[in-house]
């Protein structure tokens, strides 16, 4: 086994893990925003930035790669970047528009049949995606030109450190400021929210769009990276363990949800050599159809002991404390300098 090459792919894999987890920490983590169809996002980034870049139907670079899709427009990859964070974007304002006036409960439905709904239609759609076919000569940047294809996979990698940490670091300072003093004051009471004048359906819905954003960036990035796209790699349980990464790493900390991470794959790739720990191997190899399941036994019972240690994560949100009085008179004047809300 390539090990080195194993640590690249899981390392890009694991950057873009991070950049959906802390766009879906700015939903839920700071919004309270209970998105169970964040898979949509991904897949919509994906497939804007694939058919952004893919080349032209009829073109030489259509014909020399066999290329047998009906959508591209062969632009660069940072066009194809801003389109997919501009598509999932558009995607997410709409869905923040139409349920502003919705409960939470009703929000989570809706997100979830949100994903149902763009998974059948790009599997529907066969002009767009060759539905069953997938789609597999996404262009690779700089690969075979200025890049050997032999070390193609470390340059991927910090191309993607670098998209990962300029968005991560754009998301870190929109919600370290004014706007995510509002969004925590929306999800931990909306109606003190309401009372200061402030719109929590247009919050929720800015928080929409801002994760939907980094989770279409995060598309393109993915899609990139495989040179392949298809449906199907867009299942519903990439939403849940994105959830599973930003509850282990501790929701409103977006260092805690990259940790969390770090930790979600950690658990997902180490059980994949429970057959070869001593002791299992012979029984792996009598019964191979039960080491699936082990994995998911070890997962599960992991996961249930980090809860059991850290409830609130493992780098829970920082709990913020109002400033005590020195006395009535100290307090009284710290009323009357303070500045309006």
């Amino acid at each position: 086994m390539d090990w080195g090459g194993f640590a690249i792919a899981l390392g890009t894999l694991g950057l873009v893990y991070g950049l959906l987890a802390i766009g879906l920490n700015i939903q839920f983590g700071y919004a309270g925003v209970l998105n169970f169809g964040y898979v949509a996002f991904f897949a919509v980034g994906a497939f804007a930035s694939a058919w952004v870049t893919l080349p032209s139907p009829g073109s030489e670079a259509y014909l020399a790669a066999g290329g047998r899709y009906q959508v591209g427009f062969g632009l660069p990859m940072p066009v194809g970047v801003a389109a997919a964070a501009g598509l999932a974007a558009t995607l997410a304002a709409l869905i923040g528009a139409a349920s502003q006036r919705l409960a939470a409960h009703y929000l989570a439905v809706t997100t979830f049949a949100l994903a149902q709904i763009v998974h059948t239609v790009l599997g529907n759609e066969v002009w767009l995606t060759r539905g069953d076919f997938g789609i597999s000569t996404v262009p690779q940047p700089l690969k075979g030109t200025w890049v050997a294809d032999a070390a193609y996979p470390l340059a991927y990698l910090g191309l993607t450190a670098l998209l990962v940490a300029l968005a991560t670091a754009f998301a870190m300072r929109a919600t370290g400021a004014g706007f995510g003093r509002l969004l925590r004051a929306v999800r931990d009471d909306e109606i003190a929210a309401r009372a200061l004048g402030k719109r929590p359906g247009a919050a929720r819905t800015k928080a929409l769009v801002l994760g939907g954003a980094l989770a279409g960036i995060a598309g393109s990035l993915w899609t990139h990276m495989l040179g392949v796209i298809h449906v199907d790699q867009f299942v519903p349980v990439i939403t849940f363990q994105i959830w599973l990464a930003m509850l282990l790493g501790g929701a409103g900390n977006h260092w805690g949800v990259l940790i969390g991470t770090v930790v979600m794959l950690a658990l997902r790739e180490g059980t994949r050599f429970l057959g070869d720990l001593p002791g299992l191997a012979e029984f792996a190899a009598a019964h191979p159809q039960v080491l699936p399941s082990l994995r998911f036994v070890v997962i599960g019972a992991l996961l249930i002991l980090v809860v059991r240690v850290a409830p609130r994560g493992l780098m829970p949100e920082p709990r913020r404390r109002a400033p005590r009085a020195g006395g009535a008179e100290s307090g009284l004047a710290a009323v009357r300098g303070a500045p309006p809300l």
